[in-house]
């Protein structure tokens, strides 16, 4: 996997560079200090993942990853995790807090490559195609898979595509997230950002800003916090 480091501080490229360099997947073709440089090395080069900060000076990170192709991965590292959520409502892979450490880069990087091969894998512009009581057939990967809701720990929006979580497996299909949670049943599966839909069944914790499912931390965006309250906790919540 191709990729590059764009941070406007020397020492947190190096510092990057070197996590890189540990890793034979990846192949680095550059770092650069600010995104009007990577960006002009990007319309001659093929990037298949970015290291992004998101403050720097001229256009910041956020800004940066609105503009970069589809086909390109993206995780931020920066010093300020209340950027987090916005990294997400951009579709990032990940989101790393400075300084990084190893194990928690390896598994940012994990996740990009298995995002990678289901992409590379995924030739054709799949669909569900049958929606029945309580499961829906997808197509994905040349078959076709019979999904039940209850199986579904939550979906992931990543670029022109959803991903469908269980607990055994995880399915790609070419979607977009909104078209496929109209298609599920709206008592069971809450949009709780611009990239997730949870199983309110499935949800083990949550705080303002995170549900937790089984070993995954989902992002709660802004625009769709209140509506999960409302309709979702409120109405269940023990009082006294």
């Amino acid at each position: 996997m191709t990729c590059i480091i764009v941070d406007d501080e020397p020492l947190a490229r190096e510092a990057i560079q070197l996590l890189v360099d540990r890793i034979k997947d990846l192949n680095l073709l550059g770092n650069f200090n600010s995104a009007m440089t990577a960006s002009k090395f990007m319309q001659d080069h093929t990037v298949d993942l970015i290291f992004l900060d998101v403050q720097m000076p001229g256009t910041n990170g956020i800004d940066f990853a609105r503009t970069i192709p589809k086909e390109t991965l993206v995780i931020f590292t920066t010093a300020f995790s209340e950027y987090a959520l916005d990294s997400y409502e951009v579709e990032a892979i990940d989101y790393l807090v400075k300084p990084v450490q190893k194990a928690r880069f390896q598994t940012a990087v994990n996740k990009a490559l298995s995002y990678s091969q289901l992409l590379k894998s995924d030739n054709e512009k799949n669909n569900i195609e049958t929606v029945a009581a309580d499961y829906f057939f997808v197509k994905a990967d040349r078959k076709i898979f019979k999904v039940y809701f209850k199986d579904i720990l939550f979906i992931e929006g990543l670029k022109d595509y959803v991903i469908l979580h269980t607990a055994e497996q995880k399915i790609m299909t070419a979607m977009n997230v909104k078209t496929i949670h109209e298609q599920l049943p709206q008592s069971v599966f809450v949009r709780i950002s611009k990239s997730y839909v949870v199983n309110v069944q499935k949800i083990e914790s949550f705080d303002n800003n995170t549900i937790f499912i089984h070993k995954y931390e989902i992002p709660i965006g802004n625009t769709y916090r209140n509506y999960f309250f409302d309709e979702f906790v409120s109405k269940k919540l023990l009082s006294r």
